[in-house]
């Protein structure tokens, strides 16, 4: 089962009666991960009024955020509601503000932290992960763009080809592209050849 998450870290500001709201989005894998981004950023904002996170991960199939000192629910709930509507997972984002010395009130906080984490958000980019597999096909070189077509017609992913005495291809495929592309790798060397697993994992669904 797939699941989506941020394509790349990023950020993004948003400037509400002269406080500033600088918010940063980025994937990550657990937990610690997630905590060291954290620190980072509070270690560059050590002055920052808030520094307020959420983050929702796989692991665990947890989540956790903080206000960081504002007003219960008016920061922190704001922004992991941005990672669920979004179904957002193996994420954090933190929101920085800078106090610009005018109060926002309840209303204009939930907006300034949710308008700015969900501009990280759209900066990042998301992408859904499936569960695919890294295989290998060694063929002649009179067979390589016929293999190369084959792979692409099926909706592969091509990653590296390697030019020695024959070719060794590197592909990303999930099982039901797999199961097509199999048989014809085989058809097409005759039985010599079999694409060989090389890894199982989570990767970027092929467009």
């Amino acid at each position: 089962m797939g699941y989506i998450t941020l394509r790349k870290e990023a950020g993004a500001e948003l400037v509400e009666k002269k406080s500033r709201f600088i918010a940063r989005a980025c994937p990550v894998k657990t937990e610690q991960e997630a905590l060291d981004f954290l620190e980072d950023i509070r270690a560059q904002n050590r002055t920052a009024s808030h520094n307020v996170f959420a983050y929702r991960l796989r692991e665990r199939n947890l989540s956790r955020y903080s206000d960081d000192g504002e007003p219960s629910g008016t920061a922190g709930m704001p922004v992991l509601d941005i990672l669920e509507r979004g179904d957002i997972t193996d994420a954090i984002i933190v929101v920085t503000r800078y106090f610009g010395g005018t109060l926002l009130g309840t209303g204009g906080l939930v907006r300034a932290y949710s308008g700015s984490a969900g501009m990280a958000v759209t900066e990042a980019g998301i992408v859904t992960m499936e569960e695919s597999g890294i295989y290998e096909f060694v063929c002649g070189y009179p067979e390589y763009e016929r293999t190369v077509r084959i792979l692409r017609e099926a909706g592969a992913e091509i990653t590296a080809s390697v030019f020695l005495d024959q070719v060794k291809i590197s592909y990303i495929a999930n099982d039901v592209r797999e199961s097509k592309i199999e048989p014809a790798l085989q058809e097409l060397s005759r039985g010599k050849n079999a694409p060989v697993l090389v890894e199982r994992g989570f990767f970027p669904t092929c467009e």
